[in-house]
């Protein structure tokens, strides 16, 4: 699991500085930029697609694809990207992330959410309202009535319901098992194509896309959630029947999450490996090489060190499947200073065999 969840872990080696993982507060904070971007972009590209107008289902479909696609590329590294709480825990149950960091987490992708909602309640044009309602486009000359096309909802509140006035809508059953089955398939692909055995450059192209076709199916059912951030967003300014309806635009999405990871535990767990988009991997934040002019034991125990630091420096370089974790940085780190600790051979500076006593393999010279 990570190891970090409130600073970084730093590991000095000499005047070698390796850092673990970004901090939880830069974590949280890409969390909710990138919840932010996403909830703007699916709830200003439906806002505006109110009776035909705007960019229509797949245009809602396209921007939350895309605004994921680069939400992904921009902060992914830094906290792995999940902007849904959902993703969150089915990181958690596939073991790829902390289960301490859920709810901070959440907390922060609800944030985001609800910021990005508020953006858009305060620029509704209010002179807009009362021919959106002459219009029979919204029940209210209200910016509550009029956000409230952007929520999820099933039953008289589907969308394909609307459009139709009630002659055809879709049970609460139906959209629980649209929910769920969507949130599982789109949670599935983000644990396997981030697999570090999948060995794939194209991982948020690949999640922007599925979160697009998702969106386009499950649209006439429920205005499409598979996010509780985004479903919670919507309904904190639209308010009325939308809180009624919220608790399936929870539940489903995060129980889809839940039998995605509990599969991928089953069939395709990958055992070092917990994060999802490289947000764990070790980094060398600042290096400076230890050069020594001495001679003999204490020349030789210089450059162990030095040789042990840039043995740890290139382990960092490679892929985390390959390196040690942490905990195995500090024990190279225990015994650099278990080394210096023992210098009885100072008084062999002069032999000839001094010099030759540094070894090549960055490991420690014997007395």
């Amino acid at each position: 699991m990570s190891q970090d969840t409130s600073a970084p872990d730093a590991v000095v080696v000499d005047e070698t500085t390796v850092v673990v993982g970004p901090s939880l507060l830069a974590r949280l904070g890409a969390e909710a930029f990138g919840t932010f971007f996403l909830v703007l972009a699916i709830l200003g590209a439906a806002l505006y697609s109110v009776g035909g107008l705007g960019t229509g289902t797949i245009g809602v479909a396209l921007a939350g694809g895309i605004a994921l696609l680069g939400g992904i590329a921009a902060v992914g590294h830094v906290s792995g990207g999940h902007f849904n709480p959902a993703v969150t825990l089915g990181a958690a149950i596939g073991g790829r992330t902390a289960w301490a960091d859920v709810l901070p987490y959440w907390l922060a992708q609800l944030v985001g959410g609800v910021i990005a909602s508020a953006v858009l309640f305060a620029t509704i044009p209010a002179s807009a309202l009362p021919v959106l309602q002459q219009s029979g486009l919204i029940a209210d000359a209200t910016q509550q009535a009029f956000l409230s096309a952007t929520a999820n909802g099933f039953g008289e509140h589907s969308p394909l319901a609307t459009a139709t006035n009630g002659a055809f809508s879709f049970s609460v059953w139906s959209a629980l098992i649209i929910e769920i089955v969507a949130a599982a398939i789109f949670v599935g692909v983000i644990l396997g194509v981030t697999d570090k055995r999948s060995n794939s450059k194209l991982a948020p192209v690949a999640i922007g896309l599925t979160l697009t076709v998702l969106l386009i199916v499950v649209a006439p059912f429920t205005n499409a959630g598979l996010n509780p951030a985004r479903s919670f967003a919507a309904a904190v300014f639209a308010g009325g029947w939308t809180w009624s309806q919220l608790w399936l635009f929870i539940v489903a999405p995060l129980a889809g999450a839940a039998i995605a990871a509990l599969f991928y535990r089953a069939f395709a767990f990958a055992p070092v490996q917990d994060d999802l988009l490289a947000e764990d991997e070790v980094f060398v934040v600042d290096e400076a090489a230890v050069v020594s002019e001495g001679t003999g034991a204490a020349g030789a125990t210089a450059t162990a060190g030095a040789a042990t630091a840039a043995a740890v420096a290139e382990e960092a370089a490679t892929p985390a499947a390959e390196v040690p974790t942490a905990v195995e940085t500090v024990e190279v780190t225990e015994t650099v200073e278990v080394v210096e600790a023992a210098e009885p051979a100072e008084a062999d500076t002069t032999g000839p065999d001094a010099s030759d006593a540094q070894p090549t393999d960055g490991t420690a010279p014997k007395a």
